[in-house]
């Protein structure tokens, strides 16, 4: 079967040009540009605007290339990971960070994040990291896989999955993987609205890709690659980011909240494109300090 294209959908694209508030001849940081889907759409709100797009997934970065490419030297891609990024030069007027995994990434076969393909257990979205999720499955203790389950999956059944795990390793597939999640909870949660290896491969993936530390330093250096009123747009996808998000924007002393409650998509929008149902986008702007009177 041929891998999907990298495509980028973007989530709550309305209210990301909104929260950036799009200035004519200004410069605009998209930190996830995935398929470059958001950053298409803030070099089209102006025509004199320009754009750096960072991903550390090679393959979204060669798809936002080539998304962008009619845009000439307005756009600029760098690839890595936010956290290692260092603008120089100007101020950005706006940044946009839509954190979590693309559905590409999910459907991809090699990549590992989903179940519902036979797969390595990867999940890393930058390969040329060495920490892939098979390395935690099969070599941390039953302690260490029972916290960090619970910890970074939200998983109240964490002690039990972290046991099956440890008494059948090793492990080679997704698919095995999540089966045997599966058989060692009880009948009634295997029936619930999601299924019962959600909650633990998410935090495999975290843990994996440290998406809450990268994420922390994000939060902490943004503000200061802000110009004054620019804005910072954080797209979360579930409730550890959101808390994050949420009270990072609050305590900081350089930002002013303008979201005093997460945007959320409208049905519509759900009914189109189903992964805006779990998105939060929440909007700061970069406090103006006065220079004291001499």
């Amino acid at each position: 079967m041929a891998e999907p294209e990298f495509s980028h959908v973007p989530v709550l694209p309305e209210s990301v040009i909104e929260g950036l508030n799009i200035q004519p001849g200004r410069r605009y940081l998209d930190a996830t540009a995935g398929g470059g889907g958001h950053s298409r759409l803030i070099l089209e709100a102006d025509p004199t605007v320009s754009l750096v797009a960072i991903d550390q997934d090679a393959t979204a970065i060669a798809a936002t290339r080539a998304n962008l490419a009619e845009f000439g030297d307005r756009a600029s891609l760098w690839h890595g990971n936010f956290a290692d990024f260092t603008p120089g030069g100007a101020a950005f007027s706006g940044i946009l960070a839509d954190l979590g995994v693309s559905s590409v990434q999910l459907d991809r076969g090699d990549r590992g994040f989903s179940f519902r393909h036979p797969a390595p257990l990867d999940m890393r979205m930058d390969p040329r990291q060495v920490l892939t999720a098979a390395d935690i499955v099969n070599h941390w203790d039953e302690t260490e896989l029972a916290n960090l389950i619970y910890t970074l999956g939200e998983e109240r059944l964490s002690r039990r999955i972290a046991r099956k795990i440890v008494d059948q390793r090793p492990w080679q597939t997704t698919t095995d993987l999540a089966e045997a999640i599966a058989a060692c909870v009880p009948r009634s949660y295997r029936y619930g609205r999601i299924h019962p290896a959600t909650r633990t491969f998410q935090a495999l993936r975290i843990a994996v890709n440290r998406e809450l530390e990268v994420l922390e330093t994000l939060l902490k250096l943004a503000p200061t690659w802000l110009a004054p009123r620019g804005r910072l747009v954080i797209i979360s996808f579930h409730s550890l980011e959101d808390r994050l998000v949420k009270h990072s924007l609050k305590n900081s002393p350089d930002l002013k909240v303008i979201t005093k409650k997460p945007v959320i998509a409208t049905d519509a929008e759900v009914s189109q494109n189903p992964r805006a149902r779990s998105a939060k986008l929440r909007v700061a702007e970069r406090i103006v300090t006065l220079s004291p009177i001499d």
